[in-house]
């Protein structure tokens, strides 16, 4: 009987990766996101990349705060709790070398933390790890809402289609509270408080109270209200227990969280954080009513930089504000236009360097993955350390942002109803103003428009003479050696 398991392939990935990462007592932290195994490290020193980076399961990797190896969607997961396992049996023997790696590595950790920990990019980590966790959520329902939607509109299973409106919609209705449990932990509160003043965004009786001179919706305000009123409430629960007494902290402390927090969401950030959400979305309509195309080519052409740079996690409240309103976001599909010009720049640039087979076999095993919408291993493994094919695989993404812009100020928004996918499997998740078919026609057409410009720019503008011949020589082949995208120093997606 064989023993190639899917079990035993992910925990011989997880044996294969953690002694390059200086093993178990080297390892401070494991997490994962949709893509990444994100490791905290004691000694950056001890990690061997290039080692890593060879590894069939291994895509790519990324420093950044933490230490991050693509594994790609589904693997990863899988992957992890086996990682954690070896991690906790190598740390139980407690190697006496763990105190010297701490040792050794903490000023190297400073460096790097002080490096990365920029105010700003600190807000858009935390806004990333509160709402990167319900991500598999939103797909799972935005998938059974798509399906719903298809069998309300051919007639077919009507007895069905309620109880899937059901399974699809529930999720929605109470995501503010999952918004507000994550902002609490990620803020240093206790979570299940952040979830309970966020629960009276959503609670059906504050339609029975007046603010500001109207009656409350239940809802209104959304994920940011619910953002709000739990950044709040771990405010004030923490000056509580500064304050309280420990013999009356158990009772005091949560009282006040939620009664100070719930009265000034209830009598103030509900109607404020509705009024942005309603600006959010207005905005988003007006953009790609009237200026649809313009605005498709800048937000398409600049999506590969912000995520490089990991700015596109601010984009993350405004997707989920705008499929509360509305049901889906319009902005994903076309940001998603870059990863098209992407797939297009790696195809030409397998073209042209016929004969630099590591590049080549990086390609070959990147490009499946970036079809489905998983871009890091092209970015860092391809055009990134190139220079100018990651300009040319931007124009791809303007040119596909410019198509889909184009049909939103013809009266064909295509939109997404739920974030996270990319590429083709954005497909199931589509929906829009018009029919599925329509919506899917304009959807593929852009992918077909950023594949073909990304591959016709970066084929006929992406090198010059000399970067030809110092890449496509057999004997120079590691001058674009993948491995060289660590030197960029990119930054999360």
């Amino acid at each position: 009987m064989s023993t190639d398991t899917p079990e035993n392939k992910n925990r011989a990935t997880a044996a294969a990766i953690l002694p390059l990462v200086g093993g178990a007592d080297n390892v401070t932290s494991v997490v994962h996101c949709m893509t990444r195994l994100r490791l905290g490290l004691r000694d950056r020193a001890l990690v061997q990349d290039d080692a890593l980076k060879a590894l069939p399961a291994v895509m790519g990797v990324v420093e950044d705060d933490t230490y991050q190896i693509v594994l790609g969607p589904g693997t990863v997961a899988r992957v992890t709790p086996e990682f954690e396992a070896l991690v906790a049996e190598g740390q139980s023997a407690h190697s006496p070398s763990a105190d010297q790696l701490a040792a050794e590595g903490a000023a190297l950790r400073a460096a790097q933390k002080a490096k990365n920990a920029t105010p700003f990019k600190l807000l858009l980590r935390r806004i990333a790890n509160i709402f990167v966790p319900l991500i598999p959520a939103l797909i799972g329902c935005g998938i059974i809402a798509g399906l719903n939607g298809l069998l309300v509109n051919l007639g077919w299973l009507p007895a069905v289609t309620p109880a899937l409106a059901s399974v699809a919609s529930g999720f929605m209705a109470l995501i503010a509270v999952f918004v507000g449990f994550n902002t609490a932990k990620e803020f240093g509160g206790t979570p299940i408080l952040g979830g309970a003043v966020a629960a009276i965004i959503v609670f059906p009786g504050v339609a029975k109270i007046d603010a500001f001179g109207q009656t409350l919706s239940p809802g209104q305000g959304g994920v940011l209200g619910a953002l709000g009123a739990a950044v709040l409430a771990v405010y004030i629960e923490k000056w509580c227990r500064r304050w309280v007494p420990e013999s009356l902290d158990v009772l005091v402390t949560p009282t006040l969280t939620v009664l100070l927090s719930g009265l000034v969401t209830i009598f103030g950030l509900m109607f404020v954080a509705g009024e942005i959400s309603t600006a959010i979305g207005t905005g988003a309509d007006w953009l790609l009513t009237n200026t649809g195309a313009f605005a498709g080519l800048v937000l398409g052409g600049l999506f590969l930089p912000l995520v490089m740079l990991g700015l596109h996690q601010a984009l993350i409240p405004i997707h989920t504000t705008l499929i509360e309103q509305q049901g889906y976001t319009v902005l994903l599909p076309i940001l998603a236009m870059a990863g098209a010009g992407q797939v297009g720049c790696a195809v030409a640039v397998f073209l042209r360097l016929k004969n630099n087979h590591s590049l080549r076999n990086t390609i070959k095993s990147a490009l499946p993955a970036g079809f489905l919408g998983v871009g890091e291993p092209l970015i860092y493994g391809v055009s990134l350390p190139l220079g100018r094919p990651f300009v040319t695989a931007c124009a791809g993404g303007a040119a596909g942002g410019a198509f889909v812009g184009l049909f939103s100020m013809l009266g064909d928004k295509v939109g997404s109803t739920a974030i996270g996918p990319s590429g083709w499997a954005l497909f199931p998740l589509l929906q829009g103003n018009q029919g599925l078919g329509t919506t899917i026609a304009v959807y593929a057409g852009g992918l077909l428009v950023g594949y073909v410009v990304g591959f016709a720019a970066t084929y006929y503008f992406g090198f010059t003479k000399s970067m030809l011949a110092d890449m496509n020589a057999p004997a120079a082949e590691t001058a674009a050696d993948p491995a060289r995208a660590e030197t960029k120093e990119p930054v999360s997606v």
